[in-house]
């Protein structure tokens, strides 16, 4: 696959420069299928399967074979990439790869949506201060 659906941290360009070493072109994409919810004690979320819900994102295209190991990395074992059918904006639809939440971490979920103009601003600054590479 060479697109990727982001619907958390790396939604930010600065942050998947940082996960992924790369700088890629992206679009606005809905996810639809899916809900987006925070983990727990965490400042990243998770998607869950919920076919009455829908997950904004970004669509990252092109994404290289070095990047997808480094993502896969960074997503570590809590999540399991998947193939899924994106909305653009436009109303085209375009096949990328999301990291979804495993069964054995869904207790890690919190009840509550997560949020990214919370995330902006009150969490970036501490994850960033915390993600190792």
């Amino acid at each position: 696959m060479e697109n990727l659906f982001a619907y958390g941290t790396l939604m930010c360009e600065d942050i998947m420069l940082d996960v992924s070493g790369c700088n890629l072109a992206h679009l606005q994409g809905t996810l639809r299928g899916y809900r987006r919810r925070a983990v727990k004690g965490e400042h990243y979320p998770a998607i869950v399967s919920d076919e009455r819900s829908a997950v904004e994102g970004v669509v990252y295209r092109g994404v290289p074979d070095s990047a997808w190991c480094r993502l896969d990395a960074f997503e570590g074992e809590m999540y399991a990439r998947h193939a899924v059918e994106v909305e653009l904006s436009d109303g085209t639809m375009l096949l990328a790869d999301t990291y979804v939440v495993v069964p054995a971490f869904l207790d890690r979920l919190d009840s509550s949506d997560w949020d990214l103009t919370g995330f902006l601003r009150d969490g970036k600054a501490r994850f960033q201060a915390n993600y190792r590479g």
